[in-house]
């Protein structure tokens, strides 16, 4: 055996147990990452053992049953012909996903399917297969939503965040630099002080043992409490959001079982889930915001603040003025180590007015109106479970659409506003803008036979109703147009039900596939529609409120921004005198068209 077989053994002999040893250790390090929260409960048993989640690839909530069969898709599922509900789920290809522009008629969309042996429906891979010798291109940047989203995730575990930008348009307004930068510096807060980690521990210790006395802690806090629907929660859940970002916050949520298996979890690496054993799950004993102002103003000390506060910004027009867009106010509150906030608002422009967030806000949102567009992105996808749902009834309904028009009723007062009523201020607005085509004899220059293009309309509503006289409407006589109208109602519950999982899942679907919309028609003042207007970036077309069996209005006008309405800002400037113009005062505020009383965002050039 010469030299050089001699030295070969002996580097073999080195290196083997190095590769062993370094490739062990890399193992071990990714199961370390999420030791700190293995052990966690979640309410409504919404986390499991995320360790175990991640080995298996399972999703990051659990299911409860609730079956694409069911009731979800009760009614309209029929086109024209019958067939297509039933026998065409399956996209015919990358063809019909492929490359949604940004104009509001464009209509194809992004993914590419393959139909499994059985007949049924699987999304392509977005990722190469070690098996595929040709790797699917995916862009990155569409991924991540221009960068909005942080990379690391496991991907089983929220599908809807890597594969959401194949259904939507891409958004022509991407997040700055510094928003970027803002969100990827709140993650990190939040994975260090957020729960199961010692740093949680440390800080809410000192918090319990010194409740009525205000107390220097390692972390700062502020628990979201829900009030009102699902889509009220989602807006006031961004608005604390932001608020959390400004004041380096940890937002915690207090999700009950109504919320179970709705959302993914938006940090990574962490919980924004309130743990429910918690003692601020169902503390009373709270001192409150109000009384906070009125000993201020009382005694205009600091030395008596408590380390936990209420703070209710749950407006009513009789409510006194709260002054929470205030500075001093802010600089009360920023010295109190736990915040317990519940709203049922868009509270956004009010963070605008308080001098002391103006400027980062302003960095954050170069583009004043899309606040709600880029935060309601980033906190809330689908989970498996919601997913599935969307994206199925997507594939089977609203994929081969040339156009795809989403219209969310809500009735105010169904005893004073007949079906009638509401019926014909539907048809008003979208016939008399041209967002459906008329019925009647087909014009001879209209396309028909192969040709013929396909608008699929998705009624969201409470009420079946509205979904079956627009599909009777077009089922009995051709368009003038030769266009084929196709109408589909997810769900109709009959009334909004307050703390019930199976309704909020629903609500959930029909606001997501609401979003998907080219061209939206949503009711005055509704959140519901607030909501998929933000996500979509859609300018929504309002119909008018009926408050009873009037005849005499405008059916419906177009929105200016996607941005929510706040609909009870401030109404005094911070000195106690009576606001009556916001416009002169605040450039960037402008009256809502659904509500003139409320406010909403607009860009400086508006």
């Amino acid at each position: 055996m010469g030299p050089n077989s001699i030295r070969l053994r002996m580097f073999f002999v080195i290196a083997f147990p190095v590769v062993v040893i370094v490739t062990l250790k890399f193992r071990n390090s990714s199961f370390e990452l999420f030791e700190g929260f293995s052990e966690v409960k979640v309410e409504g048993g919404t986390a499991q053992n995320v360790t175990a989640e991640l080995l298996t690839g399972g999703p990051n909530v659990t299911t409860h049953g609730f079956e694409l069969g069911g009731t979800v898709q009760d009614i309209t599922h029929d086109s024209l012909g019958g067939k297509e509900g039933n026998n065409n789920r399956v996209s015919s290809g990358a063809k019909d996903l492929q490359g949604r522009s940004q104009n509001d008629t464009a209509t194809e969309g992004r993914t590419k399917n393959i139909t499994a042996a059985d007949g049924g429906l699987k999304t392509a891979s977005l990722t190469s297969s070690t098996n595929d010798p040709t790797p699917h291109a995916v862009n990155l940047d569409d991924k991540l939503l221009g960068g909005l989203l942080t990379s690391g995730f496991d991907e089983a575990s929220c599908k809807s965040r890597i594969q959401s930008h194949l259904y939507r348009k891409a958004s022509p307004h991407k997040p700055c630099p510094y928003l970027i930068s803002k969100l990827r510096s709140y993650e990190e807060i939040h994975r260090r002080c957020g729960p199961n980690n010692r740093a949680y521990d440390r800080s809410m210790r000192k918090i319990v043992h010194s409740k009525n006395n205000v107390v220097a802690t390692m972390c700062k806090y502020v628990i979201w409490t829900p009030i009102n629907g699902l889509g009220n929660q989602m807006l006031s859940l961004a608005a604390t959001f932001l608020y959390a970002i400004l004041n380096d916050r940890v937002l915690l949520v207090k999700f009950g079982k109504d919320k179970h298996g709705l959302f993914c979890e938006p940090f990574l690496n962490s919980t924004w889930l309130l743990p429910e054993k918690s003692p601020f799950w169902n503390e009373k004993h709270i001192e409150t915001y109000q009384i906070l102002l009125e000993k201020d103003r009382a005694s205009n000390s600091t030395e008596d603040l408590p380390s936990v506060l209420f703070v209710n910004l749950q407006h009513s027009r009789g409510d006194p003025e709260k002054f929470f867009h205030c500075d001093h106010s802010q600089d009360l509150l920023r010295n109190i180590p736990l915040l317990i906030l519940q709203s049922d608002q868009f509270f956004v422009p009010s963070l605008f007015m308080t001098p002391y967030f103006n400027l980062e806000i302003t960095k954050m949102f170069p583009e004043k109106d899309t606040v709600f567009h880029h935060l309601g992105r980033y906190l809330f996808h689908p989970s498996n479970e919601a997913w599935e749902l969307i994206s199925w009834y997507y594939q089977a309904h609203l994929a081969k659409a040339s156009e795809r028009i989403g219209i969310q009723i809500r009735v105010f007062d169904p005893v004073s506003t007949p079906q009638k009523t509401v019926m014909d201020l539907v048809l008003s607005c979208t016939l008399k803008h041209k967002l459906l085509p008329e019925i009647g004899l087909p014009n001879p220059m209209s396309s028909t036979g192969k040709n013929q293009s396909v608008k699929s309309v998705l009624v969201a509503s409470l009420y079946p109703k509205y979904g079956d006289s627009l599909r009777t409407m077009y089922l009995k006589k051709p368009t003038i147009t030769g266009e084929l109208i196709q109408v589909y109602q997810p769900s109709h519950e009959g009334k909004q039900k307050f703390n019930d999982n199976k309704h909020n899942m629903k609500a959930w679907m029909d606001m997501y596939l609401l979003s998907l919309s080219d061209v939206l028609v949503t009711t005055s003042l509704s959140t519901f529609g607030y909501v998929a207007q933000g996500l979509g970036n859609l300018k929504p077309w309002l119909l008018y409120r009926l408050i009873k069996n009037d005849t005499l209005f405008p059916s419906c006008k177009r929105d200016f921004s996607s941005e929510p309405c706040y609909h009870v800002p401030p109404k005094h400037y911070c000195n106690g005198k009576p606001m009556k113009d916001f416009v002169s005062s605040f450039p960037y505020l402008r009256e809502c068209k659904d509500y003139c009383f409320g406010v909403k965002l607009v860009n400086d050039s508006m």
